[in-house]
């Protein structure tokens, strides 16, 4: 091969990768905006977009994880959500193996974790993604202390385990031998840390609230629900915050 075909085609692939990185970017691009719409399903959309184009993208996976949730909360019917958040699970998993050590795959992975205790159906697997969200908001903090989200996920954590009821406390006592170590004061710090981290994660500020009543601090409680209904609404997990934030408002006030 001469100089001037390998010249060529050494030209050809630095031309491909440059315009395939703009396209990348691109629909990330168009994606953020999508978001900023709350528009998920086309967000979504623009992110399975960049996997197709660089199918390690790192961010288009936690991404779709989020939209994926996101939703998957939106549908009334636990056999609808549970098509959904087993698409979260799918891309948080190829997030966490590929790149193992970043807060935000751990993250992923603990929020699609979650929200399969909310659609399995079988105790001992239900006992097993309880314990998954805890060992991956852990490890996203091990990495990352002031993640936020993950400090949510990890305070929500603690209050459900505290406040369990029903098939998921059952479960638990069966198949874990008691309640892992929780509480409230732990749920609070943590998702205290978040808001000063994200102050307008709206589901923050509502799990927040119920971790306040649940602990008698009906004043605290109610300061974050009136921060809450006066938040913009950047996501449409936001708008149904803030409209459960409101509810529960005019039943405290």
């Amino acid at each position: 091969m001469n100089w001037t075909k390998l010249s060529s085609i050494i030209l050809l692939v630095l031309l491909t990768t440059t315009v395939g990185a703009q396209d990348k970017n691109v629909l990330l691009k168009e994606a953020e905006n999508f978001e900023r719409q709350r528009n998920e399903a086309e967000a979504l959309n623009k992110y399975k977009e960049v996997l197709v184009l660089d199918p390690s993208n790192a961010k288009a996976l936690v991404k779709a994880t989020e939209m994926n949730v996101s939703l998957g909360n939106r549908l009334a019917k636990p056999e609808q959500q549970k098509i959904y958040f087993e698409t979260a699970l799918s891309f948080a998993r190829r997030a966490s193996a590929l790149e193992p050590l970043t807060a935000d795959a751990a993250y992923a992975m603990a929020l699609a974790s979650g929200k399969m205790t909310d659609v399995e159906k079988e105790n001992k697997k239900i006992v097993a993604w309880v314990k998954e969200v805890h060992t991956w908001s852990e490890k996203a903090l091990q990495i990352q202390p002031n993640h936020a989200r993950a400090l949510y996920t990890l305070g929500k954590w603690h209050f459900e385990m505290v406040t369990l009821a029903g098939y998921k406390k059952a479960a638990v006592k069966l198949f874990y031998g008691g309640l892992p170590e929780a509480n409230l004061d732990k749920a609070i710090a943590a998702m205290e840390k978040c808001k000063t981290l994200e102050p307008y994660f709206a589901p923050n500020y509502l799990d927040l609230a119920l971790a306040y009543k649940e602990n008698n601090q009906v004043d605290k409680a109610l300061e974050n629900l009136n921060k809450l209904v006066k938040l913009p609404s950047r996501s449409s997990d936001d708008v149904a915050a803030k409209s459960a934030g409101q509810e529960l408002l005019n039943k405290m006030q």
